[in-house]
């Protein structure tokens, strides 16, 4: 077996070439071998709370908080799989055990999420190899399955009376409730509504979702015209949020567990199942899918552009504007200036 030689020219022209550059032999050997430097927790962490976008720095925070009190002065590359399981099973068992508490899942499941966001940023930064990756290493804890279902008809109508009673700014509860129904939209939703989100004329509500989206949600004459009273009433500017309280303050996200609370001190079936305003959601969704079907209670809820265990049939039934306000029109019993006429649908 014969091996190739490197001609002894060649040589002397890459040291000659090496000495013109002012690079040593020495020099090689040490930038072969040189690593990045690997941040601790205290440092990345920092960095990975600038780049994220607000909701994610809101959902996220507070786990990666816990992370630099725990490992605010250790390497990226220190930390083992059976630490961040071990930190994650803690936080479980710390969870806040509020109404709608399922044994912590929720937080273990933001942990490993948050900790997968801090080392696939430092693999892009070449930080860390993605092998060296711990998080990626621990499985996230199983999610329960929902219980939130339809809320039933007359449970539904006790449920809104109540909203509007009993409290000190019943107008805003009753508000709140109405939207929800009406939109199927998430708490967030309504929190992010600024006065000049409304299109008055059309009827229609812009609702900015995850990931930086838009989009326009019918609501009826009736929800626009409370939206527009409370907008007066309250003094809210058109480029701030629209929800305020009788002082004038902005809405908090505590509104809703408070609300909640309330209700359930009338409705002791609301405390027993944890109703949150996310069932609103499912009550709705349920009715548009068995009275207009699965594409327009696919667009009503915002899930249009993005088709999950159905496969991708769901991406050829998507429904248009003018369905979904014909399906709010029915909920409603209001006509609304989208909708299509009984000529249109025949």
């Amino acid at each position: 077996m014969t091996t190739s030689r490197v001609k002894p020219e060649v040589l002397e022209a890459a040291r000659t070439l090496l000495d013109q550059m002012g690079i040593t032999a020495e020099d090689l050997l040490q930038t072969a071998g040189a690593r990045p430097h690997v941040p601790t927790f205290g440092e990345y962490v920092a960095v990975v709370l600038a780049a994220i976008g607000a909701g994610a720095a809101r959902t996220y925070g507070n786990y990666l908080r816990k992370v630099v009190d725990r490992w605010g002065d250790r390497r990226l590359d220190e930390v083992t799989p059976t630490e961040v399981e071990t930190l994650m099973r803690q936080v479980q068992a710390e969870a806040v055990q509020r109404r709608n508490f399922r044994g912590g899942a929720g937080s273990g499941e933001h942990l490993i999420t948050a900790l997968r966001c801090v080392y696939r940023r430092a693999v892009a930064d070449r930080l860390i190899a993605d092998a060296d990756d711990p998080a990626k290493k621990v499985a996230k804890p199983r999610r329960p399955a929902s219980q939130r279902i339809a809320i039933p008809d007359e449970r539904l109508a006790e449920l809104v009376a109540a909203a509007a009673t009993g409290c000190r700014d019943p107008e805003l509860d009753a508000l709140i409730v109405r939207f929800h129904i009406e939109t199927a939209y998430r708490r967030g939703g309504l929190l992010r509504v600024r006065p000049k989100d409304l299109d008055v004329q059309q009827c229609l509500v812009m609702l900015r979702e995850k990931g930086g989206t838009f989009r326009r949600q019918p609501v009826s004459p009736t929800l626009m015209s409370f939206l527009l009273h409370h907008v007066h009433q309250r003094g809210a500017p058109p480029d701030e949020q629209l929800l305020r309280y009788l002082t004038g303050g902005p809405v908090g996200r505590r509104r809703y567990d408070g609300l909640f609370m309330r209700i359930g001190r009338t409705l002791p079936w609301v405390t027993a199942q944890g109703v949150s305003a996310h069932w609103l959601r499912h009550t709705t969704l349920t009715w548009v899918e068995r009275v207009y079907g699965y594409g327009v209670a696919l667009a009503y809820a915002g899930h249009a552009e993005s088709p999950n265990d159905t496969g991708t049939t769901a991406r050829y039934v998507k429904a248009t504007l003018q369905e979904v306000a014909t399906a709010l029109a029915g909920l409603t019993c209001e006509l609304h200036p989208l909708a299509l006429s009984e000529e249109t649908e025949e």
